[in-house]
């Protein structure tokens, strides 16, 4: 992303505020879930706002900038204030990632109601790089791997003698997984090839003109 620094400022900039955007709504919609669940932890810890400040960790936002692969702070939970702990953890999981989708797809419908009415710089970089940015985030999120949010939610539509040795693997070694995914073997990482098409069936429907990824 930095190479944008000196051949498009524009799009550098656009990439880190539809960065800040897409990691504001997803720590948002974790915390609010939470909340409306019954647990104040978030609410006392001021993770209820939509200040990207509340929920940028430091480490992870300069991976973003520098590697384009990073993360928000996450949001604290007590599983105790839940009524169905395991459930509606899953449900605060499911909440980052569907806010992403929801706010790419309404991206999409400002793009083809009013694409005739916005400048072509909106229309042709700074609105898609924010539907892309919010597909990518969602579908990455919903890995089922811990830390990510897919193995909260895996863990809690499993039964539950399954869903307990699942979540003591994963917390053991679900970071060590992730880590080998994501490390490019022959110049491609194996988490690219698993997410490619996924963000390629969203990306059709969003954005039809879009071209595919490899």
């Amino acid at each position: 992303m930095l190479d944008f620094i000196f051949t498009s400022p524009i799009m550098f900039f656009t990439w880190i505020l539809a960065l800040l955007f897409a990691i504001t709504i997803h720590e948002f919609s974790h915390a609010w879930t939470a909340d409306r669940l019954g647990d104040p932890t978030p609410r006392l810890q001021g993770r209820i706002t939509l200040n990207p400040l509340a929920h940028l960790d430091p480490v992870g936002t300069i991976m973003l900038i520098f590697f384009r692969f990073g993360w928000g702070k996450p949001v604290q939970f007590d599983p105790y204030n839940l009524k169905n702990p395991r459930r509606d953890a899953a449900l605060i999981s499911l909440a980052g990632p569907a806010s992403n989708l929801v706010a790419a797809g309404v991206f999409s419908i400002v793009l083809r109601s009013t694409g005739t009415l916005l400048p072509i710089i909106m229309t042709e970089a700074i609105v898609p790089t924010f539907i892309v940015l919010n597909i990518l985030l969602a579908v990455f999120n919903l890995i089922p791997i811990h830390p990510l949010d897919g193995g909260k939610i895996l863990v809690g539509i499993l039964p539950s003698k399954d869903a307990h040795e699942l979540d003591m693997f994963l917390q053991r070694y679900g970071i060590f997984i992730l880590f080998l995914l994501i490390f490019p073997f022959a110049g491609v990482s194996p988490i690219s090839s698993f997410i490619s098409p996924i963000m390629n069936f969203f990306l059709k429907i969003l954005l039809p003109s879009s071209p595919t990824l490899v």
